[in-house]
C-alpha cells in the first residue's frame, strides 16, 4: 500500500508541474525555452531556499524526474562539492552531479539521430 501512495504522489505532483508549463506554453508569450530555463532556475532557488528537498521527499519521481528536478540535482551537487573543495566546488559540483543525465541525454539523442531519416526541408 506504501508503494501505491508513493506512486500516486509521484503521478499528481508531476502532473501540476507539467501543468503548470502547459498553462505558461498556452497562456503566455514566453516560448517553451523560456520555460524550460525558467524550471531549471526555480529548481535551484528552491533547492536554495530549503523548500525542494522537503518537496522532493514527498513526491519522489515526481519531484525529481521533471526539469525542476533537474535544477535540485545541480543545487544539492554544487552545495555538496563546495562543502568538500571549497570555492572550487562551486564550479564543478554541478556537473559531477548531473553528469549521468547529461550523458544519458546525449547518447539517447544520438541513437535516435542514427535511427531515424530527417527529412530536410
Amino acid at each position: 500500500m506504501e508503494i501505491a501512495i508513493s506512486c500516486l504522489n509521484a503521478f499528481w505532483t508531476g502532473g501540476i508541474i507539467c501543468v503548470i508549463g502547459q498553462i505558461l506554453i498556452d497562456k503566455t508569450k514566453l516560448t517553451p525555452a523560456r520555460i524550460l530555463v525558467s524550471y531549471v532556475v526555480s529548481g535551484v532557488i528552491l533547492t536554495a531556499v530549503g523548500i525542494y528537498e522537503p518537496f522532493a521527499d514527498f513526491a519522489g519521481a515526481g519531484a525529481s524526474v521533471p526539469l525542476t528536478g533537474f535544477g535540485y540535482t545541480l543545487a544539492k551537487g554544487v552545495q555538496k562539492a563546495v562543502e568538500e573543495y571549497g570555492l572550487l566546488g562551486a564550479l564543478t559540483g554541478g556537473l559531477t552531479a548531473t553528469a549521468g543525465g547529461i550523458t544519458a541525454a546525449m547518447l539517447f539523442g544520438l541513437i535516435a539521430s542514427l535511427i531515424s531519416r530527417p527529412k530536410m526541408k
